[in-house]
């Protein structure tokens, strides 16, 4: 059989441990036909072959992004980023003039506003954004996606500028004298900002497991083309496989039209997002999603769920009080007893559960349901995900391990270790929690399988940055676990491991005869660089079943 590629002269990382490396291969029909040394694999040329010279760089697995939000991450493109703006002088000319851009846009939307914007320790505060901007709308949305802060006139016209009651979990902060202050607690508490939106907010509707109502032909076709948008700038960084983690029809349908039209050149994954707000019956939504989208690139199947938010605003669950705040631990935004059922009728249906679980407390209470399903239902092949396990408790990490549960964490989200500040996150859990904090070691150690991603817009979602942060990633003390990864391990939890958190082990995530061939070639042989070299490389090709779908 002639080969339709072949990619030659390059250092070939496979991640199959059978064959290692490589120094060239070869695709037919969409698969991997042959690996091997470049003479040999030249016999599989013929007439119509394309050949391209790798110059000696470095070619993998398509690395799969096991835990983003693609529709806002790729709407947010287009909306100011304040990642690394600290401070009033800094803040005001980008803001002025991001509004003189959208002279007509009902609120101003900026993303990754630091929790140190206007100074490490400094609490943000309306008044603080007022002098940068008074007379428009505008809201300030944390890297996290849990806390966000509004002037003042966006607090006026959304309702909240003296209060208003939320949910379990949600707190729109007051000051002693009796208004909002202008920080917003989770998305109850500033989604009522975001309502003021030109959009609508159909961006985040995923988030919150709805759907859009009265949409015009024109908004739909915008949406479609926000997705275009968002999947190239996916394969621009190498990305074969997304597993998103916004979950209603609405995107499904987006993505499957896409799919008709042949323009999804990769492979997504969406869930079902059930909310605390939805009754267990809900499940039904995602047996129906399961059913009408399950094709070779557009699936569902998974349910994922919410069980708190993030310690840096005290929204996480903990097992103790955070530190300065006697008596508070956070508020579960799901019973344990409803959770438990949840789960023990999810994985009856043969549903994937992935839940977010920052928290010691979380994380336990969402182990306690996973053992449930299991009682309930016997053991099975479940790989129910927990997303972040930002903190766990030592006596949790073993029965991560023992309920088979994939670890999807994020190595850009460590305080310190990329774009983090390291506060407020360690101030809220104090020093003796630290060495239980993102415990990647303990968990390798146990053989738990680890799926990395970025969860996207929330972190950077380039994954050579990832990497070099999981490459160097310093101990808070003395005290901690060296959690540190070596270039390989980060690489098999960005290949292998987000393979197999999708039941994609079989053709995905190795370059193998008879594997699918997508893959990236890179910009440098990644073996020979530094941490800081491995964060500069870049996608020069991305390929998905031979097809290349982007190139620099």
């Amino acid at each position: 059989m002639k080969a339709d590629l072949i990619i030659e002269n390059a250092r070939i990382l496979t991640m199959d441990a059978n064959v290692p490396r490589a120094e060239a291969l070869a695709v037919a029909g969409g698969k991997i036909l042959a690996l091997g040394q470049r003479q040999e694999i030249s016999e599989y040329a013929g007439t119509a072959t394309r050949r391209i010279d790798a110059e000696g760089n470095t070619v993998l697995p398509g690395f799969v992004e096991a835990h983003l939000h693609l529709f806002s991450g790729a709407q947010g493109l287009r909306q100011l980023q304040l990642a690394g703006v600290m401070g009033l002088e800094a803040l005001t000319p980008k803001l002025r003039a991001y509004a003189a851009e959208y002279p007509d846009e009902g609120l101003l939307i900026c993303k990754a506003a630091g929790y140190d914007l206007f100074g490490e320790g400094v609490s943000t505060t309306r008044h603080m954004l007022d002098q940068a901007l008074p007379d428009r709308p505008a809201i300030f949305i944390a890297p996290d996606h849990h806390t966000a802060w509004a002037n003042t006139i966006a607090l006026e016209r959304a309702g909240l500028l003296h209060g208003a009651e939320m949910p379990v979990g949600s707190e729109v902060v007051m000051a002693p004298d009796g208004t909002a202050t202008g920080e917003l607690q989770e998305p109850p508490a500033f989604g009522r900002v975001l309502s003021l939106r030109t959009s609508g907010g159909r961006e985040d509707l995923g988030f919150q497991g709805l759907e859009p109502e009265n949409l015009t032909a024109a908004e739909r076709n915008a949406d479609l083309d926000t997705f275009r948008q968002g999947l190239k700038y996916c394969a621009s960084f190498g990305f074969t496989s997304l597993h998103n983690m916004d979950g209603n029809f609405y995107q499904l349908d987006l993505l499957q039209e896409l799919e008709r039209n042949g323009e999804l050149h990769g492979r997504v994954e969406v869930p079902f997002h059930l909310t605390p707000e939805k009754p267990i019956s809900s499940i039904e939504h995602a047996l129906e999603m399961r059913s009408k989208y399950a094709s070779d690139r557009l699936r569902s199947g998974r349910i994922k769920m919410f069980m708190d938010g993030v310690i840096d605003s005290g929204t996480a669950v903990l097992l103790g009080d955070y530190v300065g705040r006697q008596g508070w631990k956070g508020e579960p935004l799901h019973d344990p007893e409803r959770f438990k059922s949840i789960c023990i009728e999810a994985d009856r249906h043969g549903l994937q559960i992935s839940v977010h679980a920052i928290g010691d407390g979380a994380v336990r209470r969402v182990l306690d349901g996973y053992d449930a399903a299991r009682i309930a239902n016997g053991p099975r092949d479940s790989r129910h995900r927990i997303e972040h396990l930002e903190l766990v408790h030592p006596d949790d990490v073993a029965r991560v391990r023992d309920l088979d549960v994939v670890a999807s964490m994020q190595p850009s989200h460590p305080p310190g270790a990329l774009d983090f500040p390291l506060e407020p996150w360690l101030g809220n859990i104090g020093e003796a929690r630290w060495p239980n904090a993102f415990p990647t070691a303990a968990l390798r150690n146990l053989g738990v399988p680890i799926a990395y991603a970025s969860d996207w817009p929330v972190a950077d979602i380039n994954p050579m940055r990832s990497i070099a942060a999981a490459m160097t990633r310093s101990p808070y003390s003395d005290a901690c676990p060296d959690n540190r990864l070596t270039l390989h391990q980060a690489l098999h939890a960005y290949t292998v491991g987000g393979a197999y958190a999708g039941f994609d082990e079989h053709r995905l995530g190795r370059l193998a005869p008879g594997m699918l061939a997508d893959m990236v070639m890179l910009s440098a042989d990644i073996e020979q660089l530094d941490a800081d070299g491995i964060s500069a490389t870049t996608a020069v090709k991305t390929f998905s079943e031979g097809v290349e779908i982007w190139s620099a």
